[in-house]
């Protein structure tokens, strides 16, 4: 952690001593002490340090999320517009074929009138 909180193992052991607890019981209890607050607890300069981290990991990801989206975007109107190509060709090639069955169904029918008009 970025600061170390500050605990005065000697005045602890001072205090206990002055309530019954042996110099032993004293210095195990004031060593056990300090290494819990030095692996454990975290100072205002540590958890500000983990808000500042916090706060610019989360703008990388938002500046991220921007471009997936933007691009993202920019892929689907590719898409919408070959889709859209495609249509219109889809549909030249369809009114080509139509235009001519249309064609030979016209000629088919100048024939057999042709051929009644002979005929009477």
């Amino acid at each position: 952690m970025g600061h170390a909180i500050a605990f005065d193992t000697h005045a602890y052991v001072k205090k206990l001593k002055a309530v019954g607890f042996s110099e032993e019981q004293a210095e195990v209890q004031a060593e056990t002490l300090a290494e819990l607050i030095d692996d454990r607890l975290a100072t205002k300069y540590d958890l500000k340090e983990l808000d500042i981290a916090h706060k610019r990991d989360i703008k990388e990801l938002e500046v991220s999320h921007k471009r997936d989206i933007k691009e993202l975007e920019v892929s689907l109107k590719r898409d919408i517009k070959e889709l859209d190509n495609t249509h219109k060709s889809d549909m030249r090639e369809m009114e080509m074929r139509l235009t001519i069955k249309l064609g030979a169904i016209a000629a088919t029918g100048i024939v057999i009138v042709a051929a009644l008009v002979k005929l009477l």
